[in-house]
């Protein structure tokens, strides 16, 4: 670039019209002398020596246009876009006509800034120019389209009081060396990174205590060799960490997907993920839903739409993951996506792209899923987006604040991670989870269980989740919707809860422990997800997903008998409350007779206000006295 750069500097007198006032044949001698040092230096990449040369030469021949012009290109080449731009309108200041030809750079420079009006006019300006050769041509259009791009979507994207502020993530995650590809769990409390170090690739982590990160370590375990592994995703609950490995001895093609699981003694050695994800191709970049369910990636491999493509697994009942599904048209263009980031919400996408339309170079986009496709992307937009190629980008559970990599000026060497806040029409929902442990309520052993979690409002589940061989679960819980919560397991009661984030986000997490009640006898359980209008005793559609788990617990257990109670709180007369509760009780049993539920088997009973579980004094206390309840009658 460098060399291509002087090399037009030198000879563009000979392709500059004639009413060009600059004449190169009048430069002095000294100075074309330090021109030619400055270009043997810049060829050995020592750009900043070359411009101090440049400089000098510009001491004795103020007037020297062409070195102005190499000077804005090896600007160019340390992305000081200013430095450029300024070198740029110091040549065109000599000679406006000289300087046409190199509008084109010039352009790039502006937009490189973000002065798209102004790169767009000198784009115009270049292509003003007759003869255009075919390169030149197609050049600087691609370039004219990308301006006019970033002028429009400023106009339908204010970014308002948005500032683009990275923060430089400190010396205890970056170093000398090159530290890429973040990722973090669901809690912000463990980050990993690629750090490459003499050309070899490894896996480190480092963990907020106290308000800070502490100082990154190699990850433990047998998962980092002397192999290059990296382009990793950690499962929201720490326990998976999936990654890109090249030219292993065993693997299927040039890179592939593996996974290590986290053990009491470290990372596992890694398993190849297998044919039905890699192939002879590339195989990159992977992303895990918050539910582990769903594996994302980038492939290169036969029958996409372009030369990379988004892709996504599914994990079948076995452990395995189905075959890969192209992610389709919206997604996938027939230039290369890449680096996709499924955010905890498990409803909104981040991937790179450079066959949508951008700023220049591969952009980052955000969609989000529609039914079982996705909605159009979004560009994430300038300064997010610059023209320059984009890298990975993760977003913590917040919605907010995002992590990607740069070379900024206060970098400490190379490649170093940054954080910023994310603008907020690109941001996905703010994200809390739900995690704890499950387990028998007699014998207090953990047990292994079914975790749902349900949109009330359009009665679609968000996330299902497996807990671990212990009974841990974690389960995300994207705000601004309201959820039913399930845990079911053969042999108990289910459990339920409500989370009703619609409205007004918590301020914390949940961390619930749960003791599943073993089908006996005067077991009971309190159905959280059973719904009525104040006063009312008509089920609410939101109730369907609580009366279908009760269907299925009496469908598996044919010889259940149960008893429903509705209970209320003490306000408004005793006679009223209690048929209240019995009308309530008696809508439960009538939803499951139409079920095909045998009558016999069920009965219903209202209490009123008679069995209070908490202090009917206070708001808090009423709504749990206000409840439904299933019984166990017999077995």
């Amino acid at each position: 670039m460098i060399k291509k750069l002087i090399t037009i500097s030198i000879i563009a007198g000979l392709v500059c019209s004639a009413q060009a006032q600059y004449d190169p044949g009048k430069v002095n001698k000294k100075a074309k002398a330090l021109f030619e040092k400055a270009y043997g230096i810049a060829m050995n990449g020592l750009y900043n020596e070359s411009i101090k040369t440049l400089q000098d030469a510009i001491k004795i021949e103020p007037q020297y246009l062409e070195a102005f012009l190499s000077i804005a290109g090896l600007y160019f080449e340390l992305k000081n876009y200013q430095g450029a731009i300024e070198n740029y309108e110091k040549a065109k200041a000599i000679d406006s006509v000289w300087f046409k030809d190199y509008n084109l750079p010039y352009s790039i420079n502006l937009a490189g800034k973000g002065e798209f009006q102004k790169a767009l006019m000198a784009i115009d300006d270049f292509l003003s120019l007759p003869n255009l050769n075919p390169q030149s041509l197609k050049a600087a259009n691609y370039r004219r389209k990308t301006y006019q791009f970033a002028i429009d979507y400023s106009n339908q994207h204010p970014n308002g009081n948005y500032r683009f502020e990275p923060q430089n993530m400190g010396d205890s995650i970056n170093s000398t060396h090159l530290e890429y590809f973040p990722t973090l769990t669901i809690d912000d409390k463990e980050f990993i990174f690629t750090r490459r170090v003499n050309g070899n690739e490894d896996f480190y982590e480092s963990k907020f205590e106290n308000g800070h990160w502490t100082k990154a370590k190699p990850l433990p375990g047998d998962i980092n060799s002397n192999q290059n592994e990296g382009a990793q995703n950690i499962s929201q609950d720490g326990q998976w960490l999936i990654f890109t490995g090249c030219n292993f001895p065993y693997g299927h093609g040039s890179c592939d997907l593996y996974i290590s699981y986290l053990t009491p003694e470290g990372w596992s050695k890694p398993e190849n993920l297998g044919n039905r994800i890699n192939t002879e191709a590339w195989e990159s970049a992977p992303s895990l839903s918050p539910d582990k369910r769903d594996l994302y990636f980038a492939s290169s491999r036969f029958g996409g739409y372009g030369g990379q493509d988004l892709y996504v697994c599914h994990l079948l009942p076995n452990g395995r993951f189905s075959d890969p599904e192209n992610l389709g048209p919206e997604i996938n263009t027939i230039g290369d996506e890449s680096a996709p980031f499924i955010h905890a919400d498990n409803q909104t996408l981040y991937f790179t792209s450079g066959g949508h339309l951008g700023y220049g170079g591969s952009d980052l986009f955000m969609a989000k899923k529609q039914g079982k496709g996705w909605s159009k992307p979004v560009n994430l937009g300038f300064p997010i987006n610059t023209i320059e190629n984009e890298g990975s980008l993760v977003i913590a559970a917040d919605g907010k604040t995002a992590y990607y990599t740069s070379d900024r000026n206060d970098s400490r060497g190379g490649l170093d991670l940054y954080s910023f806040t994310l603008r907020e029409d690109v941001r996905p929902a703010r994200t809390l989870w739900v995690k704890g442990k499950v387990f028998d309520k007699k014998t207090q052993k953990g047990l292994p269980s079914a975790v749902e979690l349900t949109d009330l409002s359009t009665l679609n589940v968000i996330s299902r989740v497996q807990t671990d061989a212990t009974g841990n679960y974690l389960v995300t819980l994207p705000v601004g919707k309201d959820y039913a919560f399930n845990v079911k397991r053969r042999g108990y009661l289910f459990f339920s809860e409500n989370f009703p984030l619609s409205q007004k986000a918590p301020d914390s997490t949940y961390n619930i422990d749960i003791p599943l009640q073993p089908i006996e006898t005067n077991a009971s359980v309190v159905l959280k997800n059973i719904f009525f209008d104040l006063g009312k005793f008509d089920l609410k559609p939101e109730s369907t997903i609580e009366l279908d788990n009760i269907y299925q617990l009496l469908k598996e257990n044919p010889t259940l008998k149960i008893q429903i109670s509705g209970h209320t709180d003490n306000i408004g007369k005793a006679t009223d409350n209690m048929t209240l509760s019995n009308n309530r009780a008696q809508a439960v049993v009538k939803y499951l007779v139409s079920k095909g539920v045998e009558a016999p088997r069920l009965t219903f009973k209202g209490y009123g206000a008679t069995q209070p579980v908490a202090d009917n004094s206070t708001e808090e206390g009423r709504a749990q006295n206000r409840r439904t309840e299933l019984q166990v009658i017999s077995q």
